[in-house]
């Protein structure tokens, strides 16, 4: 324990330096439906370290934030900032006077589109690889539910904002060897890949580690198309698809009392359509800000776990320790009925994680860290089930300052943009 715990510090210090180094930038949200129109500014860092086993480095760190006023008072710059990835979207608020706002993006960088091949517990790095990709695309966030006109905020739950996402992206994505890669092993084709999102959502949730208040209905398609199928691996073992389909939703809500505890409980389910390793919906860890859609079960390796259909129940419920309540505690826990992809059926489809953590606010309230420890019930690790690790999340607000609760989020890094840490942590 004392050894984990040790190069877990020695880990965590080593990125403060690398962080500094690389300086701060910027980071764009949506919210209202439309263009957010605060400024934000966030620093967000999350770690897990597995006990037993080896599996992928999970961590994300990166600073955020958004920029209302940008050049002009109907442009938002929205800029984000991993230690190897940026992410960057141009938001124009009404262009034509109907309630539509338009968003032009950019991301790329290293590491973003590498696979981690894990199997019944196994991190297997002799099927794993590195991908570096670059994207382009558009977005139109259309409010369903204007307020009429002089109102300028919402008030209550019927005035929660109702919106309609659409995005279409291009990626890029080429494809290379590790160290540990088998040379047996035949890589992907690098590809070109278009994205396309359908989305409706009511209300959202900030992108904080514990928001004031969040309210969410949301309903998702995602199609992905490649210019064709192949395979790859050994002999031809798998492929990539040509087409996959993803459809999932999900349920929010989050609470603080006046006794500052906090409750914060969510459903999300999915069902994909022709999926490949690239393409499934992929769960396990606790890293409440890797993506918008955290498909967390605690006490697993980061994607552990990869799915075909699966739903998914996340709690999470914090009590003050003290008069000041800077400290607190809490309980959090995951559980998941899931059908794998194939081949890496699983002889469960009932996967439980559960954790316990102390947290820690600034009397400013600008800093806020967790740090815990959770156990996956039913994680396979050899010929047992069962698993620990420990974590870490900090958030610094830089600002300082409150917002309306039920401004929603539309999206922000996505999860794999921060697989450089394989590199910099020398995994």
């Amino acid at each position: 324990m004392i050894t984990v715990t040790g190069c877990l510090l020695q880990r965590i210090l080593r990125f403060g330096r690398i962080s500094l180094l690389l300086g701060l930038l910027t980071g764009p949200v949506v919210a209202l439906a439309q263009i957010d129109p605060e400024s934000r500014e966030l620093i967000q860092f999350g770690y897990n370290q597995p006990l037993q086993g080896r599996g992928p480095l999970s961590g994300y760190a990166y600073y955020y934030h958004n920029h209302p006023g940008f050049i002009r008072t109907n442009l938002t710059l929205r800029l984000a900032l991993a230690p190897t990835y940026l992410d960057g979207e141009l938001g124009i608020r009404d262009p034509f006077g109907t309630h539509t706002d338009f968003g032009l993006g950019m991301a790329g960088g290293g590491f973003a589109d590498s696979y981690s091949e894990i199997r019944r517990g196994k991190w297997w790095r002799e099927e794993s690889f590195t991908g570096n990709g670059a994207e382009a695309n558009f977005s139109v966030y259309q409010l369903l539910n204007p307020l009429p006109a002089g109102d300028r905020e919402y008030k209550g739950l019927g005035d929660v904002p109702l919106q309609l996402i659409v995005r279409n992206s291009m990626r890029y994505s080429v494809y290379q060897r590790d160290s540990e890669t088998a040379p047996g092993f035949l890589l992907p084709d690098d590809k070109l890949e278009q994205h396309v999102r359908v989305g409706v959502r009511w209300g959202g949730r900030e992108p904080l580690l514990q928001p004031h208040r969040a309210v969410e209905l949301s309903a998702w398609y995602e199609g992905q198309f490649r210019t064709d199928s192949q395979a790859y691996g050994y002999g031809g073992d798998r492929d990539v698809r040509a087409q996959s389909h993803l459809v999932w939703s999900r349920a929010l809500v989050a609470w603080d009392f006046e006794n500052r505890q906090h409750v914060e409980a969510s459903i999300t389910g999915g069902v994909a359509v022709h999926p490949d390793r690239f393409s499934a919906f992929r769960l396990g860890g606790s890293l409440p800000l890797g993506a918008e859609f955290p498909l967390m079960i605690p006490g697993y390796y980061f994607q552990e776990l990869s799915a075909e259909r699966f739903v998914l129940v996340n709690a999470e419920y914090s009590v003050p320790l003290g008069r000041s309540s800077r400290w607190s505690a809490s309980v959090f826990g995951g559980v998941a009925n899931l059908d794998f992809l194939n081949p890496l059926t699983d002889s469960e489809h009932w996967h439980r994680g559960i954790g316990i953590g102390i947290g820690y606010t600034s009397p400013s309230g600008a800093w806020h860290g967790v740090i815990g420890y959770s156990r996956g019930i039913d994680a396979q690790r050899g010929d047992q089930r069962g698993a620990d690790n420990i974590g870490i999340v900090m958030q610094y607000d830089l600002e300082s300052r409150g917002g309306n609760p039920l401004r929603g989020v539309g999206r922000w890094l996505n999860p794999n943009t921060w697989r450089g840490f394989d590199r910099l942590f020398g995994r």
